[in-house]
């Protein structure tokens, strides 16, 4: 009998399936020590946590422990490096939350209609305010959506029948998956711009820490409605308390950057908050309760890794190359351009590079979707492309063209229902260097994806160059190593430049103007 711990409030049909499975002993304690736990039970087989704190220290006190399943999607509270040191498998639930956020959003965005927090303690208070709580209703509006994974398809379909516009904004959702969900794509300024209602779907990271400034918040409707019930971080709050006092944007709340009691930075901006409330419904908890036992079956009697957040790179594998394939994904999704919507994926893996094909998809797909976990497996990555209507293709290689150990990533997408476009990217490892040696048509620039870029491509002319680091010396930004090419064709030319320190968007722009780009970005490696 494998023994399994349980030391949460998880839902009981967890403890049942694997009690019914037969070939596990289930001890469940909730409000004990975790540490006391383990000191009395170091011979347990699998961990089912929920918020628990699992520290190197828990997993070394435990010899006989090969898998930790958080019953949920966040394992943040897991140190998932030291169990894999330990050939420990962590698992998570993902999409066991969903329909409880979706759901969420959805009530506070009618209980913010129609007062109903401030109606409820007035009318108990004997007062009879009607007047003062005139509200307004979904039908007619139009809301638009950040973000189109799981929680974002569920908000839209939620509120398909509230007749209502949908907007959406994701730079991986491909239009035709998105008009399934009846959206319709637009890029993020238009999505602020029109929307009575934006709801926030995204996960805070390097890209989207602070992406709701001022410049998306000046956008909006007076009165409109911002909904946050992603994380607190992708919001610039001292923007948001700015444009709210000049255009009353009313602010809903549900997530903070630490979950526990005291004051709260936003109190003052926000006018409906919920302590985290999110997943917090029966249902989540008994479907993550029954996701993490099954999970756990799965691995233990048909080796399904498919949830695995950890898992090795394998064997013969420099875990380089996986860090190459992400990177250059993400700059061949900037050279696509924001307007694009993506269509399809296409990968050529050179030389000894074959055999590890289907493992490098998932940091290619990782590349493309900041909130997608670079620990999927094959199977979980091709599902998640099929989700968003992303085809994929990896193209047999001929090795006679000497790319020896080189990645090349392709990407196609629509801009309309006539127009395609492609962006090619192709990268090497020399010496434990990454390297990209090609970017479209450009070749052997062999620059180290490393630091901060801003790339422009540009009809070939003299004088060009000298425009782009006159502006940028403008700014007191200082250029640290460059490549300027010409097309095989010396019809156009590119310039890459490493700069030291992030460029605003609005200089980006200002050089695009000024030089007629084709393309023009920045992206930090």
């Amino acid at each position: 009998m494998k023994k399994v711990l349980i030391p949460t409030a998880l839902d009981a049909i967890a403890r049942e399936i694997l009690t019914a499975h037969g070939g596990y002993e289930v001890i469940q304690a909730p409000k004990r020590d975790l540490a006391e736990l383990v000191a009395e039970h170091p011979d347990i087989h699998a961990l089912i946590v929920r918020s628990e704190k699992v520290t190197a220290d828990i997993i070394d006190a435990c010899p006989s422990l090969k898998v930790i399943v958080r019953a949920g999607a966040g394992y943040n509270t897991i140190d998932i490096r030291h169990a894999r040191k330990k050939g420990v498998d962590v698992m998570n639930t993902p999409g066991a939350n969903s329909n409880a956020v979706a759901e969420e959003v959805i009530a506070m965005i009618l209980a913010d209609a129609r007062h109903i927090v401030a109606a409820d303690i007035s009318c108990r208070a004997g007062a009879w305010e009607k007047a003062t709580f005139m509200g307004t209703e979904l039908a007619g509006k139009t809301i638009g959506i950040v973000g189109l994974g799981y929680i974002g398809q569920l908000v839209a379909k939620r509120l398909g029948c509230f007749e209502v516009k949908l907007l959406g904004f994701d730079p991986f959702t491909s239009a035709e998956k998105a008009a399934d969900c009846g959206i319709e794509i637009v890029p993020l300024p238009e999505l602020f711009a029109r929307a009575d209602i934006v709801t926030l779907h995204i996960p805070e990271n390097d890209e989207t820490r602070g992406m709701i400034n001022r410049s998306l918040l000046d956008q909006m409707k007076p009165g409109a409605r911002l909904v946050n019930c992603a994380r607190a971080g992708i919001i610039n709050e001292d923007d948001l308390r700015d444009v709210k006092a000049e255009k009353d944007i009313r602010f809903l709340n549900d997530v903070y950057p630490q979950d526990k009691a005291g004051q709260k930075s936003v109190a003052d901006i926000a006018d409906l908050m919920l302590p985290h409330l999110g997943a917090s419904t029966i249902e989540a908890n008994r479907k993550a309760a029954e996701m993490a036992a099954t999970q756990l079956i799965g691995l233990d009697d048909h080796g399904i890794t498919s949830a695995v957040v950890n898992r090795d790179v394998p064997a013969g594998l420099d875990p380089a190359y996986g860090r190459l394939a992400n990177l250059l994904t993400r700059i061949c999704r900037k050279l696509l351009g924001p307007e694009a919507r993506l269509k399809a994926i296409e990968t050529s893996f050179y030389g000894s590079l074959k055999p590890f094909a289907d493992w490098l998809l998932t940091p290619v797909t990782a590349g493309l979707s900041a909130d997608y976990d670079t620990s999927c497996d094959h199977k979980a990555t091709l599902n998640f492309l099929a989700d968003m209507g992303v085809d994929y293709i990896n193209r047999v290689t001929d090795d006679h063209k000497a790319y020896t150990n080189s990645i090349t990533v392709d990407l196609i997408g629509t801009l309309d229902a006539e127009r395609l476009v492609r962006a090619s990217v192709r990268g090497t490892v020399e010496e434990g260097n990454l390297l990209v040696a090609r970017i479209n048509d450009y070749d052997k620039l062999y620059m180290e994806p490393k630091g901060h870029w801003v790339v422009f491509t540009y009809d070939d002319r003299p004088g060009v160059l000298g425009q782009i680091a006159a502006a940028l010396a403008g700014e007191h930004i200082n250029i640290n190593d460059v490549r300027n090419p010409h097309d095989s064709k010396g019809l156009t030319s590119i310039a890459i430049l490493k700069i030291n320190q992030p460029a605003r968007q609005e200089l980006i722009r200002q050089i695009a103007d000024a030089i007629n780009a084709r393309a023009a970005f920045h992206i930090e490696l």
